[in-house]
C-alpha cells in the first residue's frame, strides 16, 4: 500500500511533477493552508505533511503551528525557498520534523521523504516487536527505501537487533535471505515505474539506484523472466522456463 502525504504547494506546476517524481507515494494536494487545514480536519490516514513556506494569504509557518497544536498533529516537512538560517529555526521552533531548502534534487528530497516516513513507521517503537513483527518491520522498512542503498545493517539497527542475528532470523522466518528479498522488492518497484510512469528503462535503472542500465536489465530478467521493455509492453520477449 502507497503512503499517503498531503502536499501543500500553491505552484500547480510543482505538486505535479512530485508526482511524477515520486510515484511511490500517494499525493492529496493542496494549495494553499487553509485546503490543507480543512484536509487534516477531516478524518485522514496522511503519513506526512509536506508544505511550502511562501504561499499567498495564511504562509507555511502559521498552518504548521495550528498543526502542531492540534489533537491529531501530523509529521510535517517544510519547503522553504528562503536561504536563511532564520526561516530554517523559525521551522524547527514551530516543531517543524524536518526541512528541504529550494531549489533541491530530487535525490535530497526523496532521502528526507523517506527519514520522516520512517520516523511515522515507528522505529522506535519496533523495540518491543516480537520477532514475528521484526521481520515484518524489516519488511516494510527494505519496500519503502529499496531506491536508495538500503543495507542489512541499516534494516537492524531498525529493529534494534545484530545484522548477524537479524540476517538468520529473516531466513528462517522467510525463507529467503535478505538480500534476495531486497531485490525482489526493487524489482516490484521497477515493474510498477515501468507499467506506471513514461520513464526510460534507463531513468528506471537509475531511480532504483543502479549505475550500470545493463546489470538492472540482468537482474530485472532474472526476477521478472523478461526483458524491461517487453515487460512495460505487455509482451514476452524470452521463453518462459520449464
Amino acid at each position: 500500500m502507497k503512503r499517503k502525504i498531503l502536499l501543500v504547494d500553491d505552484n500547480a506546476e510543482l505538486r505535479t511533477n512530485f508526482r511524477l517524481w515520486f510515484p511511490e507515494y500517494s499525493f492529496t494536494e493542496a494549495s494553499g493552508a487553509p485546503e490543507a487545514l480543512r484536509a487534516l480536519s477531516r478524518p485522514n490516514d496522511f503519513d506526512l505533511v509536506i508544505m511550502d513556506v511562501q504561499m499567498p494569504g495564511m504562509d507555511g509557518l502559521t498552518a504548521l503551528e495550528k498543526i502542531k497544536s492540534s489533537t491529531h498533529p501530523r509529521r510535517v516537512l517544510i519547503v522553504t525557498g528562503y536561504s536563511s538560517k532564520e526561516t530554517a529555526i523559525s521551522a524547527l521552533t514551530a516543531r517543524a520534523d524536518g526541512y528541504v531548502e529550494k531549489p533541491f534534487d530530487i535525490k535530497t528530497m526523496r532521502a528526507a521523504i523517506e527519514k520522516q516516513l520512517l520516523s511515522v513507521s515507528g522505529a522506535a517503537s519496533a523495540a518491543g516487536l516480537d520477532m514475528e513483527g521484526k521481520v515484518e518491520h524489516v519488511k516494510r522498512f527494505v519496500e519503502a527505501n529499496c531506491l536508495g542503498r538500503v543495507s542489512l545493517k541499516d534494516a537492524a539497527e531498525a529493529v534494534f537487533l545484530s545484522p548477524k542475528y537479524l540476517s538468520r532470523l529473516f531466513h528462517e522466518r522467510t525463507g529467503m535471505k535478505f538480500e534476495d528479498f531486497k531485490l525482489r522488492a526493487r524489482m516490484a518497484r521497477a515493474r510498477r515505474l515501468l507499467r506506471s510512469t513514461p520513464m526510460t528503462v534507463k531513468e528506471v535503472s537509475a531511480r532504483l539506484g543502479y549505475s550500470n542500465a545493463e546489470s538492472f536489465i540482468r537482474r530485472f530478467e532474472k526476477i521478472v523472466g523478461d526483458t524491461p521493455s517487453c515487460y512495460r509492453g505487455g509482451r514476452r520477449c524470452r521463453p518462459r522456463r520449464r
